[in-house]
Formats: structure tokens, sequence, C-alpha cells
């Protein structure tokens, strides 16, 4: 399996499925309003998070992929996701909706990407239905979601293998919000170096440790 980051709350993962055969999964492709700009992405499946443009510019990944957009149990090309209802609340004190958290099974592997998530913390039935995680992808930069105190609790509360922190202020990014560098201070740690994917197998997960794993846009 190969993870990339683009930015915001955007990833691409590449699953093999076996020799010369990979399944395409494309979450919450951002407009270029924000600032950043959207790769070629080509998907076999598209999860959007929630109806925000930040999160939801479908028309710019090709490959006429199965869309999900919402809550529900999905088999897509062998891929079992399951979309888990959520709230999408504001630091600023404004209401902002609801949010899809949803977990992805492939290659033996569990990946869970939290969305816009807004709560202080998950309810337990959330945390039944999340389950066992080996790869977590969670917002860090506060305002619009969760803030760097909060996403280690919310850490603490899934503990997954690999966390990958996402949606925090990049450079061109208009949107105004915290930086790695506040997680990062608030998890005991100066810096990390940033690679430009992941590409990682069940064997490479080990169920002692949890890692941070910084991503390049």
């Amino acid at each position: 399996m190969t993870i990339f980051w683009h930015g915001q709350s955007c990833f691409q993962i590449i699953s093999s499925q076996g020799k010369n055969n990979h399944v395409n999964i494309v979450i919450d492709p951002y407009s270029e309003d924000i600032g950043l700009k959207v790769p070629k992405l080509a998907a076999d499946i598209l999860l959007v998070s929630h109806g925000h443009h930040d999160h939801n510019n479908v028309k710019a990944v090709g490959g006429n992929p199965f869309l999900v957009s919402g809550p529900g149990e999905y088999e897509i090309k062998e891929v079992f996701i399951q979309g888990i209802p959520a709230f999408h609340d504001s630091s600023l004190g404004k209401e902002r909706g609801t949010n899809t958290i949803y977990t992805i099974e492939t290659e033996e592997l569990k990946l869970c990407h939290l969305g816009d998530l807004g709560q202080k913390e998950l309810t337990s039935e959330q945390i039944d239905k999340i389950g066992q995680v080996d790869i977590l992808m969670i917002p860090i930069g506060g305002v619009y979601t969760i803030s760097a105190k909060e996403a280690v609790k919310i850490m603490s509360q899934i503990e997954p293998n690999i966390i990958i922190p996402m949606h925090y202020q990049l450079p061109k990014l208009k949107l105004k919000l915290d930086g790695l560098d506040k997680f990062l201070k608030t998890m005991g740690m100066k810096k990390l170096d940033s690679l430009p994917k992941l590409f990682i197998k069940k064997k490479d997960i080990l169920p002692e440790e949890a890692k941070i794993i910084v991503l390049q846009p």
C-alpha cells in the first residue's frame, strides 16, 4: 500500500490487489480557491467526509470512481469501507453540521480518516465502530476542526499504530490554521523529517509502538 497526502485532508491510497492490479482511493479533494493545487487524480473509489468546498471537489478526480459521501457500509473491489456519523463542531463556537469518519480495510490493514472532526472526544459508540486501527489520519489545525490538544486526546481513544497529521497550515493555504509545530510541541517533539509518500505493509506494523509520520503535500 502506498499513501500520498496532497494537503488539507486530501489523501490518495493505492492498494495492491495482486500482480498488476491496484485500487486507487481518493479522500476529500479540495477546491483550488483555498490556495493549494490539486494534482491530477484518478480513482476507483472516492470518499467525501462532508460538503464543504475544501473537501468535496469531486470534479477534480477522474476515472469515474464509486462515490461514498456519508455513513454506511460499502464493499468495492475487495475494499471494505465504513462511514461513521460524527459532528463538525468548530472551536469558533459555531455549529458546522455533520461529518463522516471513514474506516478503510484493505491489504490486511485498517485505516481511519477522521474528516473535519470537531468533537472534543469520540463517543463510546464511535470508538466501537472504528475498532482497532493501524493508520489514523487526524486533523490537528484547530479553528474548523479539533486542536492539537484535542487531537492527542482522540489519538489516545483510538490507539492507532501510525498517526498521519492533516488539515494544518501550509505556506500557500489561504485558510488560517494552526501549524504542524504546535502539534509536535504538544506531543513533546521538536521536529520530524517528512516523507514524500508512505509505503507500508501489514508486516511493518509494530503493535507495541505508536509512530507519527509526516507526509509532504
